[in-house]
């Protein structure tokens, strides 16, 4: 258990990614070994224009990749696939929820971005949140 004091790190966070990855189910688990997961303060300037986003505490998480069901048609050489998760809106949602863990915060971003990952609805995003505890 973590005592009060700092800002939880990136490398707590990390921690804390990588246990609600490990809680998905095995036939999502199964294709996430080459999905690179990085843990960043903020988001690059230019990715935030590339998403037309001014405040870069609008944005917790990024899914850059090929989804799992249009793999067949990329193109070969594309880079691995990628879910950034950043650290600072991260934190300022998780204080502005005010009675939400940062553990449950964490998991609901990472399991957004592993949806898109594998083109997944709204919906089922939803679904698969609840089957990962």
């Amino acid at each position: 258990m973590r005592s009060f004091g700092l800002a939880p790190s990136a490398a707590e966070i990390e921690v804390l990614a990588r246990a609600a990855l490990a809680r998905l189910p095995q036939a999502f688990r199964a294709h996430l070994d080459d999905v690179v997961l990085r843990i960043e303060d903020f988001a690059d300037d230019g990715t935030l224009a590339e998403l037309g986003i001014a405040d870069p505490f609008e944005l917790t998480g990024l899914y850059e990749g090929v989804p799992v069901g249009e793999k067949f048609s990329a193109p070969g050489g594309t880079m691995p696939d990628r879910i950034s998760l950043f650290r600072g809106p991260i934190l300022e949602e998780w204080i502005a929820r005010g009675n939400e863990s940062l553990e449950h915060l964490v998991a609901h971003v990472v399991i957004h971005e592993i949806g898109h990952h594998f083109g997944l609805s709204d919906a089922d995003i939803e679904a698969l949140e609840r089957e990962s505890p």
